[in-house]
């Protein structure tokens, strides 16, 4: 591979010079700029990334760990982000914890090692020592999906209290009496807001908290919800209707209760949470709780830019909670 000084050899100038033209095009004189651009692109010159990296201090990559990339909602949070990453000039490594804490310490400390500029990341480890190791690094990170816990780091999530309130809200206003619950982890804040939520939604209505039946689930795709949705179908009595922690849980369910014979949303409805795109296009178009999940990810990115920017310590960190929409589609309906 061509290096600057072969890049300078063939142009007929110096190394300083060809790294002007790379760093500070205006300082060359036109007709010595195009020498030198004719020189790099004859012979494929592409400038070390690492070699810049350890002039400057840090890379130009901003790193992205969520908890599952099998999930679209995740893939929308990724799109904000690269949107707003490549407007400044910087690229994306997204990495996957698989919603595991060992995963992500072992992926911070790469991002560590490879002195990327920050993380964007939705913890995995609800204890938070592993983010509390890292930032001995001094990398700037902000909290995407998740509530900050103090004031120390920036944050952009959505109120889930308010989703799952919405969710159980309109199936109370529809006639149910009786609402499956069906979660993920229950270490997940998330998943404690939406039923935080749910049961306020229950409380208002004047029923009871034994009206919301939890069925926990320690994954949050679409196997889990087909497992979940065999469990709901064994229950006496049977709720009327289900309330998923995510998109991927509901379409599950509605496998579930397809296979059994079971309608929906006549003999249960479904209200899942996230609205991913395959919400919509569902045998049965699933009712959902929507997360501006593109907003999310740029907003968080913005946050990040303007952290990492920081020189004089004037940054002040930020929590920012998005509003979720009811989005009504056929899968829920008053009951039979």
């Amino acid at each position: 591979m061509a290096g600057i000084k072969d890049v300078a050899r063939q142009a007929g100038v110096s190394v300083g010079t060809v790294s002007n033209v790379i760093n500070r095009p205006e300082a060359v004189l036109p007709e010595t700029r195009a020498r030198v651009l004719a020189a790099i692109e004859e012979l494929g010159y592409v400038r070390s990334e690492s070699a810049r990296q350890l002039r400057a201090g840090r890379s130009r990559i901003m790193a992205l760990l969520v908890l599952d990339m099998g999930n679209p909602f995740f893939v929308d949070v990724a799109r904000g982000a690269e949107r707003a990453a490549r407007e400044a000039g910087l690229g994306v490594m997204v990495c996957n914890s698989d919603q595991s804490p060992a995963e992500e310490a072992e992926y911070l400390g790469l991002f560590a090692e490879q002195r990327v500029c920050g993380v964007l990341v939705t913890p995995a480890d609800a204890t938070g020592r592993n983010l509390e190791a890292f930032s001995r690094h001094r990398i700037p990170f902000v909290l995407v999906d998740r509530v900050a816990s103090g004031a120390g780091t920036c944050a952009v999530s959505v109120d889930d209290v308010r989703g799952g309130a919405l969710a159980v809200g309109h199936l109370v206003s529809a006639g149910h009496r009786s609402v499956a619950y069906i979660r993920g982890p229950g270490d997940l804040h998330q998943i404690r807001d939406r039923r935080e939520g749910a049961l306020s939604a229950l409380a208002d209505a004047g029923l009871p908290p034994e009206a919301l039946v939890e069925i926990p689930s320690d994954r949050l795709d679409v196997a889990a919800g087909r497992d979940a949705g065999a469990r709901l179908l064994g229950l006496v009595p049977r709720p009327t209707a289900v309330f998923c922690a995510n998109d991927l849980l509901a379409l599950g369910v509605l496998q579930a209760l397809y296979a059994a014979g079971v309608g929906v949303p006549h003999d249960i409805a479904i209200v899942g949470y996230d609205d991913i795109e395959f919400a919509a296009a569902a045998a049965v178009p699933l009712t959902s709780v929507r997360q501006p999940a593109v907003v999310m990810g740029r907003m968080a990115a913005e946050l990040l830019l303007e952290e990492s920017d920081d020189e004089d310590g004037t940054h002040e960190h930020r929590s920012v909670v998005l509003q979720p929409e009811l989005v009504v589609r056929a899968s829920s309906s008053t009951p039979r």
